[in-house]
């Protein structure tokens, strides 16, 4: 099918609005003349615009194309994964948050030197890095296909069209720019996705139709309670597995973090969270209905010719272009919807990556860099990886379906920078040694399991339930799918040895390489000799352990410090805008241990948010 006029305006006014929030925060306010309003918009953010924010950044087109597929072909099971929210946003509003913002921090791997030493700090930005840069080149690919596929237009001429704009309005702009573009296009893909289901629910006689066929035809699931990690989805695999993939993003995440710090206040950063999960419950909710709709819709209207292999990426595509095929403007607004969530999230990994980058590899080594310099070295970060984002698209195409991909990179990465940050933040014995042998580990860990799966897959003649590359789908009649089942008595053979092992279901990936950081780092530290508790700066440590279990009795809830004694009443706070920032974090009053040698929580652990 071919664009309209009226599909190529849509898609072109995103661009041009997308780009022209850009110029208006590089001409209006203190023009991104400061590092900063350049990387965190003055700390003048309200809670709002920060939870949209944190919303698109890793959604996406990701989600856009992936759900829905995951749903037509497995069902609701992957709905339970809203369950997974509510400590995925819980735990970075009053663990993470707190601690990353009364540190003054810019780049949250300053938090590691401050626990640890500069060189946990660098071993955490470059797996950051490479992170990112990997994503980005995902999401880059995943929107760019989509316009290929139901335009003709040519793929690499998408990315060029896509990265460039990104590119302009973030080197332009800066956070306060990324921000409230965010807000722009989480919008239209609300409208993107609510046109399809409206539209295509109607033709098949309403939603509740839809509900009942799909019902009927088992894609309704119940909860399953297997504990085995080895399935691919259950309850328990979405709903806990999953909340340390929401932990590697909502808590430790520098894409996400900066936007806490750029809140005007913690009050706000924190309000940012909770107001993100109900937002979050209304996409999952929209991607799910999405594929539950098509479902019902290529019963009746086959979407492609019968026994055709197609991409699960490309099977939403299709769907769209055929319900909305005699509306004008509709699909343009889809296509819209996926550039949206592209835009939105490589947009905020420029800024990330420039931030880290600066603050992280640039300043230490310059430390008598004028503010105007440090600024234009900024942009001009932002602006190189704009750029290598444009080569990494090419790399994204050979990542099999864009859902499970993207989750098994930030499984894959994410989990071990997340073992990394609890491994500080909980134990106080760790010590750097510790550190950062836990986190080549948890990296070995990963993509040992990571690549096995995919290797296995590559070599053998079938793939693995949990396979974080699922085969094509071949949508054959319902007829033939039918006999084939009847007729299929002989279940497939059960993995075995290091099958079995690969076989680990892609949702555990976060949990299981995080804890391989904290298990391994623990041991090396008590190896090499932990932290002496006078040497640890007891801002930086959350002690979980001694609020867990806050009915034993004093001393062993000391014990459980390790010695690191806190203050039982919190010193006053300066404000983050009358005190001078200190890029390495550095800038609060320092600790008095001549003060009360009793123990007490942290001082950030006495606050409760007001609402």
């Amino acid at each position: 099918m071919e664009f309209s006029t009226a599909d190529y305006s849509i898609f072109v006014l995103l661009l041009v609005l997308s780009a022209a929030i850009g110029l208006f925060y590089a001409l209006s306010g203190g023009r991104q003349r400061t590092v900063q309003e350049f990387l965190l918009a003055n700390r003048s953010m309200g809670f709002f615009p920060v939870a949209l924010s944190l919303l698109a950044t890793f959604q996406s087109a990701v989600a856009i194309l992936g759900v829905p597929a995951e749903i037509y072909r497995f069902g609701t099971e992957y709905w339970f994964l809203g369950c997974s929210y509510f400590l995925g946003l819980l735990i970075p509003a009053h663990v993470f948050i707190p601690v990353f913002y009364r540190l003054q921090i810019t780049s949250t791997y300053e938090y590691l030197e401050l626990r640890f030493n500069k060189t946990v700090r660098i071993f955490g930005t470059i797996t950051f890095i490479f992170q990112m840069v990997i994503y980005m080149g995902v999401v880059l690919y995943a929107p760019a296909l989509a316009l290929n596929a139901v335009t003709g237009f040519d793929l690499w001429s998408a990315v060029l069209t896509i990265g460039l704009v990104c590119t302009l309005y973030t080197t332009l702009g800066g956070l306060k720019a990324v921000i409230w573009t965010d807000v722009f296009q989480t919008l239209v893909m609300f409208a993107g996705q609510l046109a399809v289901i409206v539209v295509g629910a109607q033709r098949v006689g309403g939603m509740a139709r839809v509900w009942h066929v799909a019902e009927q035809q088992g894609k309704i699931s119940s909860i399953d309670l297997d504990p085995d990690p080895y399935v691919r989805h259950t309850f328990w695999t979405l709903a806990f597995g999953g909340v340390f993939m929401m932990l590697s993003l909502y808590g430790v995440n520098q894409a996400q973090v900066q936007r806490y710090l750029s809140s005007r206040s913690e009050r706000q950063a924190v309000l940012s969270c909770y107001a993100v999960f109900p937002c979050q419950q209304i996409v999952l909710c929209l991607s799910c209905l999405t594929g539950l709709v098509m479902f019902v819709y290529d019963r009746e209207h086959p979407l492609v010719p019968s026994g055709t292999q197609i991409s699960s990426d490309q099977l939403v595509l299709y769907f769209v272009m055929d319900v909305l095929r005699d509306l004008p403007g509709l699909p343009g607004l889809f296509v819209a919807c996926l550039f949206s969530g592209s835009l939105s999230t490589i947009s905020s990994a420029f800024n990330s990556l420039a931030t880290v980058t600066m603050e992280d590899l640039v300043r230490p080594h310059c430390p008598g860099l004028s503010e105007s310099r440090a600024t234009l070295i900024s942009k001009i970060l932002a602006f190189c990886y704009g750029l290598l984002c444009l080569g990494m698209a090419y790399v994204s195409s050979m990542l099999g379906p864009v859902l499970q991909a993207a989750i098994s990179i930030f499984g894959m990465v994410g989990g071990p920078l997340l073992g990394l940050f609890c491994l500080g933040m909980f134990f106080p014995c760790a010590n750097p040694t510790g550190a950062v042998v836990g986190l080549l580990a948890g990296l070995a860990m990963a993509f040992w399991v990571g690549i096995g799966s995919l290797v296995a897959n590559m070599g053998g003649a079938a793939p693995l339930a949990n396979s974080t590359v699922p085969p094509p789908i071949n949508l054959a009649p319902p007829a033939t799918i039918a006999t084939t089942l009847l007729t299929s008595t002989t279940p497939p053979p059960s993995p075995t040895g290091l099958q079995k092992f690969y076989s680990l279901s892609y949702m555990w990936y976060s949990a299981h390489n995080s804890t391989t950081v904290i298990v391994v780092g623990l041991l090396v530290s008590l190896l090499t000799g932990p932290t002496p508790p006078s040497a640890v700066d007891p801002r930086t440590i959350f002690p979980v352990l001694p609020q867990l279990l806050c009915c034993l009795p004093a001393r062993y809830r000391q014990w459980l410090c390790c010695g690191v004694r806190f203050p039982t009443q919190e010193a006053p706070h300066p404000s983050p805008t009358t005190e001078k920032h200190v890029p390495n974090g550095l800038g609060a009053a320092p600790r008095d241990d001549t003060e009360d040698q009793g123990y007490g929580p942290p001082a950030y652990a006495l606050q409760e948010t007001a609402f």
